[in-house]
């Protein structure tokens, strides 16, 4: 059945299990140790299917939700740059289905009745959804450069008012759970023109409970109001998403407008520029914490597993040998929330690791409890152990791993296009500023530094530390801050400034006060001419030598 755990030589661990990769050893750690756990407790029925070898091996899922006409298939072909097979885009629901752009070496459309039969695909498991959703999911195969290192997976315009009362003919917040525990990372569109979270939207979020850490907000069309309107739009968002995510922390939200075409307003460009180079990065450190994420998931299933065989057993244990197992399995399931609470006191359990009390009372209503397992010790202890020893040995091996070979970060489309060259971020402002000059950026306003530099009484063309820090505190900076400054100005570590150091210690601390980081080590085009190493100078000196 599972011949997906490879036999191939490798490291050996204390137990005989030979791990070649964390991903060998995630697959082996499931199949032998938690796999055997869900078999017996019917843990399959009840929450999610048996994990595959292409659940191990895939490459990073970026899974997009919204409403529609909110941008998501703008969204992928803004990250692609290029059109993909099945793309349709307009105001109108376009997107009636499910898409997993996925590479491929020619381009093509995989309809979904023949995907989930693909042993080579993580969508074997979506076949229990039936016909109704086979239907409507397909799969878009292309040669993009972007999607050698990720998958991005289209979803259908979430409907409002109306429309949302009409049945879509398979469980679509089931499908989202389904997607949503597998995926790498869940994206949230918004239009900033519609903010309003319809029943449809909020069922759908509420069906990622537990992938808090994946969920990523984008508010797109951001440039279709100015600063003031954004204000208004954000704090509704956030007050909004507030109602439906309901944990203490703060979702983060990402601005912008992103498609290729010339923004609307572009008072606010710099930040929506910050914004989607954030995102960017987000995206493009998938594939290097993809085997953390699977190792998350594999211990967030196990805990969930351990906590399933406790609720069975003890419904089981509860049960009459002979007569009356009907009226006793109705009163189980209505006291279900106290045996929860007593589970939790007798195994030392989170009250977050338990599943949802109503959905597992409807759920139950279609078992025999009289058929159910007891409780087996040793397969528990068996996951114990390996969430105690095995994973933490796993954990020292995705470090090695990355050490010896890090992961390829994402590239291609557009995150290819503001990297380098003058469009770059960052590029030309602050420690950037004059690094392609023929002058020193900072003689600029030396003028004006040398005013303030001769009436602090230089001896010998320089001023002390004393005097200099009379004068940079007058920045308000924090020590911390202007000591690090100091290092930087210092270019010849005398403890004392002369004019154009103290001119550079200056401008220093107008980059800081206008928001820009300081750099660990001083670039060459901010050396002062005077400190320069002379390349001609050094050349007449090698020639003479020889």
């Amino acid at each position: 059945m599972f011949s997906w755990v490879k036999q191939e030589q490798g490291g050996r661990n204390k137990d005989g299990e030979m791990y070649q990769t964390v991903t060998e050893g995630l697959q082996s750690l499931y199949l032998k140790k938690l796999l055997p756990l869900e078999e017996t407790y019917l843990f399959h029925d009840f929450h999610s299917p048996a994990l595959e070898a292409a659940d191990f091996q895939s490459k990073p899922m970026v899974l997009l939700v919204g409403q529609y006409s909110t941008g998501k298939t703008t969204f992928i072909r803004y990250l692609l740059e290029q059109d993909f097979p099945g793309m349709r885009i307009g105001p109108e629901p376009t997107t009636d289905g499910f898409i997993a752009v996925m590479y491929g070496e020619n381009e093509g459309v995989v309809p979904g009745n023949a995907l989930v039969v693909d042993p080579k695909k993580p969508f074997r498991k979506l076949n229990a959804f039936g016909n109704s959703f086979l239907n409507r999911f397909i799969c878009s195969q292309m040669p993009n450069q972007v999607l050698q290192s990720i998958s991005i997976i289209d979803t259908p315009g979430i409907l409002s008012g109306e429309k949302q009362r009409i049945s879509r003919g398979y469980d679509f917040a089931e499908v989202l759970r389904w997607f949503g525990e597998r995926v790498d990372r869940i994206i949230l569109l918004f239009d900033a023109h519609k903010l309003d979270i319809s029943d449809e939207f909020s069922e759908a979020i509420r069906a990622f409970k537990g992938q808090d850490d994946k969920i990523r907000v984008v508010l797109n069309k951001a440039d279709q109001v100015d600063t003031q309107q954004l204000m208004r739009v954000y704090g509704a968002l956030m007050w909004s998403l507030g109602k439906v995510i309901n944990t203490p922390e703060v979702v983060r939200v990402y601005l912008g407008s992103f498609w290729a075409k010339p923004l609307q307003n572009s008072e606010n460009r710099r930040l929506f520029e910050a914004e989607s180079q954030d995102l960017f990065k987000d995206i493009q450190s998938l594939p290097r914490n993809a085997a953390l994420r699977k190792l998350n998931d594999l211990i967030k299933r196990a805990r969930l597993a351990k906590v399933h065989a406790y609720i069975i057993s003890y419904l089981k244990k509860e049960m009459p040998s002979l007569f009356g197992r009907e009226k006793k399995k109705e009163e189980l399931i209505a006291r279900l929330p106290e045996i929860y609470c007593i589970l939790q006191r007798e195994h030392h359990i989170s009250p977050g690791d338990f599943p949802n009390v109503a959905k597992m009372q409807d759920m139950l209503q279609h078992y025999d409890f009289s058929k159910f397992p007891s409780l087996k010790m040793k397969l528990v202890e068996s996951v114990d152990k390996m969430l105690a020893t095995k994973i933490a040995a796993l954990m020292s091996m995705i470090r090695d791993e990355e050490s010896k070979a890090p992961p390829a970060m994402v590239s291609g489309g557009a995150f290819e296009g503001s990297q380098d060259g003058p469009f770059g971020r960052g590029y030309g402002e602050g420690i950037s500023a004059g690094a392609d000059a023929e002058d020193w950026i900072v003689s600029r306003e030396k003028h004006r530094y040398d005013e303030i530099f001769y009436m602090l009484t230089p001896i010998n063309g320089k001023i002390t530390g004393v005097n200099a820090k009379k004068e940079m505190m007058n920045s308000r900076l924090p020590n911390t801050v202007l000591g690090k400054i100091w290092k930087l100005a210092d270019c010849d570590h005398d403890g004392m400034l002369d004019d154009e150091e103290f001119a550079l210690a200056q401008h220093l601390i107008k980059v800081k006060l206008e928001g820009y980081e300081l750099p660990a080590v001083l670039p060459e085009h901010l050396v002062p001419p005077s400190h320069r190493k002379d390349p001609a100078a050094d050349a007449m000196y090698n020639h003479s030598e020889d």
